[in-house]
């Protein structure tokens, strides 16, 4: 049985609401080296050592187990549903039917609301899970303001009804930030963007504190079980860094892992590990042993330009590389 980690000295973070949530959710992407049945046995375990938060998604496949979960943990009484903040995205192919999609995920997952909603991908770039990165649907196209505002006022429509609580962004630019963010009736809670120590974005995330935007990050761990498709031969591993393990080791010899959580904490964000078996130890190491101002300042370091999930398969015709999907000139690439 794994630790338990009492929820109240896990720390907050704060919502632009005013509201206060764990500073630290599970994500249960098991990409394809994990089975929905793995998954779901590790959220079960999770919310037994202290978790409340749990990132999903429709696209990830496995709600409907997670969903079961959640719903013997409500049996049980080991939670009731309001102790529990559940995020879910809304996929690619149901940007036009965001309700739909809404209300199938609620019904999977067993939760009766959504705490907080995402739209994945700003564009309706739809791609088959598990498909070759070299794959390419030819009516994918590139971002559009429209089209992502007509998705955006469909979240925006299910918050009035009371469907979910908050709306959230991913995988966002400032440039596509710029363009919709003074549309939108009901501002966006959160973005989720993918943050680790080789990664760290600091201007975008900047962009989103300065904006009262809550940053989640995913893959804080720089992600060493991603989908084999996704691995590139410069890809940099985070954990192996020198600095990472000589942090590690002044910290009771650790496994470096924990000091990118602290990091990750340390720093603001709300980080969503996903772990089958060290998912307690992952929860437990952001309410204790801090990292010292030094090791923080170290880590800043550390950037390395190291995208990992770079979206090659929403690539449209026309679009050089996948850069384009990230508008790096400060630009939206059409």
């Amino acid at each position: 049985m794994a630790e338990f980690i009492n929820p109240a000295i896990v720390p907050k973070v704060t919502l632009p609401s005013g509201e206060e949530v764990p500073c630290m959710g599970m994500g249960t992407f098991g990409s394809d080296r994990v089975s929905a049945e793995d998954v779901s046995a590790a959220v079960a375990g999770a919310i037994r050592s202290g978790y409340r938060m749990f990132d999903c998604a429709a696209c990830y496949g496995n709600e409907h187990q997670i969903g079961e979960v959640f719903q013997e943990a409500f049996r049980e009484g080991v939670v009731e549903r309001k102790d529990l903040f559940i995020m879910t995205k809304v996929w690619n192919d149901m940007h036009r039917k965001v309700e739909e999609a809404c209300l199938k995920s609620i019904s999977d997952l067993k939760c009766e609301y959504l705490d907080l909603y995402f739209i994945h991908w700003p564009f309706p770039n739809y791609h088959a899970p598990g498909c070759d990165v070299n794959s390419r649907n030819p009516d994918s196209r590139p971002f559009s303001v429209e089209e992502f505002m007509d998705t955006y006022r469909q979240c925006e429509a299910l918050v009035e009804k009371g469907v979910i609580r908050y709306i959230g962004i991913s995988n966002m630019t400032i440039p596509k930030l710029e363009a919709v963010l003074p549309l939108m009736k009901i501002r966006p809670a959160a973005c989720e963007l993918e943050l680790h120590v080789c990664f760290q974005q600091q201007e975008l995330y900047d962009y989103l504190v300065a904006h009262n935007i809550q940053p989640v990050g995913y893959m804080p761990l720089g992600s060493p079980r991603r989908p084999e498709r996704d691995i590139c031969p410069e890809d940099v591993a985070d954990l192996q860094l020198p600095e990472m393990k000589e942090i590690a080791a002044a910290h009771g010899g650790v496994h470096p892992a924990l000091i990118a959580l602290k990091w990750a904490h340390q720093r603001g964000e709300i980080s969503i590990p996903f772990s089958v078996h060290n998912y307690a130890s992952n929860l437990k190491c952001v309410t204790e042993d801090p990292l010292t101002e030094e090791e923080m300042k170290k880590i800043a370091t550390l950037e390395k330009g190291n995208r990992l999930v770079k979206g090659q398969v929403f690539l449209w015709e026309g679009a050089k590389d996948w850069h384009d999907l990230w508008d790096e000139d400060g630009v939206i690439v059409k």
